[in-house]
């Protein structure tokens, strides 16, 4: 599980939202889950965390209409995350705003930890913030596919078959954008842990 996620206390609060049309229930899911649907999409973006924070909050109007159809399935973080992940493609698609892949306004502590300890070079916090650009940068380099795929399995603990529901990709598709992904910031990223950094990834 998620860190910070309650399956059976998000179970719950839908229930009311589908029962009892609860506003107060839908705010409590809002609080419990927008700083990793925000992460999700900042990185999805570049780094923008202004047109993040503008798509998370569309997603979580499109959440509460779609809510009625959840049928609980899969992890309702999961399901959040594919409404987000369709917003974002409707934005791209919509060609509204330029996605910036800038870094000037990187903020360290969004990355996820455990991706920050597959790297033992970074023992200060200096150190943590030259990481974070290098990964940001590296991420950048990407394929789209395998920046999407890469930042579900690895940044936003999805498993690869919940990605793939995410994405709305085959599971072995998802399987080899993370696998190409991983291999390519193995390479970019050797100087920070040569050995360990690719199997942490993911």
């Amino acid at each position: 599980m998620a860190k910070g996620e309650n399956r059976e206390q998000d179970l719950a609060w839908v229930r009311a939202v589908q029962v009892d049309d609860d506003r107060a229930a839908f705010a409590q899911l809002v609080r419990a889950h927008q700083a990793v649907v925000r992460a999700l999409l900042r990185r999805l973006c570049g780094g923008d965390a202004a047109l993040a924070d503008e798509l998370a909050q569309e997603s979580f109007l499109h959440a509460w209409q779609a809510l009625p159809g959840f049928r609980g399935e899969s992890r309702f973080r999961t399901w959040l995350f594919r409404v987000a992940y369709n917003v974002f493609l409707q934005h791209a698609r919509r060609g509204s705003e330029r996605l910036r892949r800038s870094t000037d306004t990187l903020d360290p502590e969004a990355f996820d930890a455990a991706v920050l300890d597959a790297f033992p070079a970074a023992t200060s916090l200096s150190h943590t913030v030259a990481l974070a650009l290098d990964l940001e940068r590296a991420l950048a380099r990407l394929s789209g596919a395998e920046r999407e795929a890469i930042i579900c399995c690895g940044l936003a603990d999805l498993s690869h078959s919940e990605a793939a529901l995410v994405l709305g990709w085959p599971l072995g598709t998802v399987k080899t954008h993370v696998q190409r992904g991983k291999a390519k910031l193995r390479e970019m990223l050797a100087a920070w842990a040569p050995s360990s950094a690719p199997e942490r990834i993911t």
